[in-house]
């Protein structure tokens, strides 16, 4: 089967079409036809930081979510073959993640696609959508709370501000002037000015405090001030892994709420959240290109340059 992998870590260039052996499902796993496989940040960070895919097979696989069509279901797995699905993946383990045209997952990451939804379309949902949930969960925001987002209009903000809406969760959203349309369009309540002084804005809007902030910008310390008195901040990534910033001893009472996407696979409650609202219209994939195999050195670098709204889809059908 065709694949995009590396052996060295580096820059966009080291990724290549490689051929590697189809894999085989085992009990509760399903066996995906691959047709889209989407570009993430977090790829780019595992392609380019020494180490970070230690624990894969060679040539490592990046990819944290795809979508596709089973062709083989392991013994108890709960798909045939011919169901459409969209997936989550894990690339750190050792068969590595989801560029490629055959992926095996658990299939409690996995997912059926809603009717009239592309699968290039859905290849883009599920790791952003998931992450958007755990971090609801993980700030412990309920119905009619408010919650601060920085880095709102990218893909993940955008999944975020769906979601919340959908739960009943106000949402005050930093945003450039050119996105303050689309940041509304996707469900923030207030929208403020991108910048130093984004916190302020934020007060501004929401004099009380917004109850917790998801630090999708990783900004740090520089927000706390629109938490309110014993409110939450969680950022887009743990504390402490690359990419963060250092945070203060938390004052006034906020709690820091550390979380990691994988901690939150096979929650199917959640999947099954996932696919109800991309098919209600509620949630909306939001793709920025497809692209064949070979040009995934080109999605990575554009992504990397920043300014990116959607993901880049690696085309494997």
């Amino acid at each position: 089967m065709r694949a995009v992998g590396f052996t060295e870590h580096g820059g966009p260039e080291v990724l290549a079409v490689v051929e590697l052996p189809e894999p085989e499902p085992g009990p509760g796993e399903i066996r995906v036809r691959v047709h889209g496989a989407a570009v993430n940040p977090a790829d780019t960070l595992l392609r380019s930081l020494p180490g970070a895919m230690a624990a894969t097979a060679r040539p490592h696989l990046l990819g944290m979510d795809l979508a596709g069509v089973v062709d083989k279901a392991g013994p108890g797995a709960p798909f045939a073959a011919g169901d459409r699905v969209m997936s989550v993946v894990l690339p750190v383990r050792h068969a590595g993640g989801a560029y490629a045209e055959y992926v095996v997952v658990p299939a409690e990451c996995a997912v059926a696609v809603p009717a009239g939804i592309a699968l290039h379309e859905a290849a883009t949902v599920p790791m952003n959508a998931l992450t958007a949930l755990a971090a609801i969960e993980t700030m412990e925001l309920k119905e009619g709370d408010i919650a601060g987002v920085t880095g709102a209009a990218g893909a993940f903000g955008g999944s975020f501000l769906q979601l919340a809406a959908a739960r009943g969760i106000r949402t005050v959203a930093d945003a450039a002037p050119q996105d303050e349309g689309p940041v509304r369009d996707l469900g923030a309540t207030w929208t403020v000015p991108r910048g130093p002084e984004v916190a302020a804005r934020m007060r501004e809007a929401v004099p009380d405090g917004v109850d917790a902030l998801l630090d999708g910008a990783l900004l740090g310390a520089d927000v706390l001030g629109a938490v309110r008195d014993g409110g939450a901040y969680a950022g887009l990534r743990k504390l402490g892994e690359p990419g963060t910033k250092p945070l203060p001893p938390a004052p006034r009472g906020i709690s820091y709420r550390g979380f990691g996407v994988h901690d939150w696979f096979g929650r199917t409650d959640l999947m099954a959240e996932i696919a109800a609202a991309l098919g209600a219209g509620r949630l909306s994939p939001r793709v920025a290109g497809i692209v064949p195999p070979e040009q995934a050195p080109r999605a990575h670098a554009a992504l990397e340059a920043g300014g990116t709204r959607g993901r880049y889809v690696l085309d494997f059908s």
